[in-house]
């Protein structure tokens, strides 16, 4: 099977953010998505779409050039849709999964291919009561989607350690800094990328799984990180749910900075690393257990470094490529992120003596202010 790659302007940038709808007063999850979204689209938005669940809204920008407009395009369209939620008492919010509503009680959105989703996979689907962000970026080509997808899931741990917001699953502190990165595992083309040789073995592994009626559609194939061919682009899909608009310009600045550094190694003829698949294994369950505190493992012998280390370093190494793409502030912003991560910030409401209801009510707090910590 022949997949075409419908190549990219550089380091274009395009993301995705998924939101729970909530009861203002409860903090409980509402399945009400369907009728936000023919409001909206009767008033002429577009960017905001379903997703599994009725109690999810995706909204999504268009392909912009900076983490800046990203941010401004995502800021746009969660102002209409707040207008909708507000006159129905409802609230907004972004963390990787819901602290303590129930996923067997949530409706599944009216989409078929949804429905047919959840009859195939059915208890791995129904629990998907998960929120994350996605980031595409502009790729010129297929074999450097792959080269570059390949790279990048060395930095899968860092990825998760900075975004990770869900420690809480049905009213239960996991232990786990990402409870949702485990949850997603659960579906069988879904998890960490393998590590290809080229365009010719992804277009062959995906006829593979078309042809044992694995999967229907490329799209069905959820990897962390994975080639979009329609769009162009890699996209990374390992992030847990950013709770303030200033985490997710951030995460986007990082995924478009080393993306942009990584083509420049490939165009200068530097060979784009690659790993082994028990270290990629590793070092992301050590960032969902552990996140900004974990130690992830740096070569075949075992050596380890503290990530917070290593995100500290990558920061320093991009400067010169956010110059160059004009998000120095929302990649210093990454430096920020790793001081207090999402899911800390949620225990220390619990520890002082609040509730996983009142950690709903931070949540809904720092999107609404756009400051991460407020109550």
């Amino acid at each position: 099977m022949q997949i075409e790659f419908n190549s990219s302007d550089r380091s274009s940038l395009g993301v995705e953010m998924e939101l729970a709808v909530v009861d203002r007063d409860t903090g409980e999850l509402v399945s009400v998505a369907s009728e936000l979204l023919d409001e909206l689209e009767s008033a002429g938005h577009t960017k905001a779409k379903h997703e599994l669940l009725e109690c999810t809204v995706e909204i999504i920008t268009d392909v912009c050039s900076t983490a800046s407009e990203a941010r401004a395009d995502l800021e746009s369209t969660l102002g209409a849709l707040r207008a909708t939620t507000d006159k129905r008492d409802l609230e907004l919010m972004c963390a990787g999964t819901h602290p303590f509503s129930d996923w067997a009680k949530q409706q599944i959105s009216p989409d078929p291919r949804y429905h047919a989703l959840v009859e195939e996979m059915q208890w791995l689907a129904r629990r998907l009561q998960i929120f994350g962000i996605h980031v595409h970026v502009g790729i010129r080509s297929p074999e450097k989607a792959i080269a570059i997808a390949n790279a990048m899931a060395g930095y899968i741990p860092h990825f998760l350690a900075l975004s990770a917001s869900s420690p809480y699953w049905v009213g239960v502190d996991t232990g786990l800094a990402s409870a949702r990165s485990k949850v997603f595992e659960g579906l069988p083309t879904a998890g960490l990328p393998y590590q290809l040789d080229g365009w010719p073995e992804f277009e062959q592994f995906m006829t593979t799984l078309v042809c044992s009626n694995t999967i229907r559609t490329i799209r069905e194939v959820w990897w962390d990180i994975r080639p979009h061919p329609n769009f162009g682009t890699i996209e990374l899909r390992i992030c847990d749910g950013a709770p303030t608009m200033a985490e997710v310009a951030a995460i986007a600045a990082l995924s478009q900075c080393l993306v942009e550094w990584m083509d420049g190694l490939d165009d200068k003829g530097y060979t784009l690393p690659r790993y082994r698949s028990w270290v990629l294994r590793e070092n992301k369950w050590r960032a969902a257990r552990h996140g900004i505190d974990a130690e992830i493992v740096t070569d075949e012998d075992g050596s380890l470094r503290p990530v917070r280390e290593a995100i500290a370093e990558v920061v320093e190494e991009l400067m010169p490529v956010a110059n160059r793409l004009d998000c120095v502030e929302e990649l210093q912003f990454v430096a920020a992120m790793a001081e207090r991560p999402s899911y800390q910030r949620q225990r220390q409401i619990v520890a002082e003596g609040g509730t996983v209801g009142d950690v709903v009510h931070g949540l809904v707090a720092e999107l609404r202010t756009d400051q991460p910590g407020a109550r």
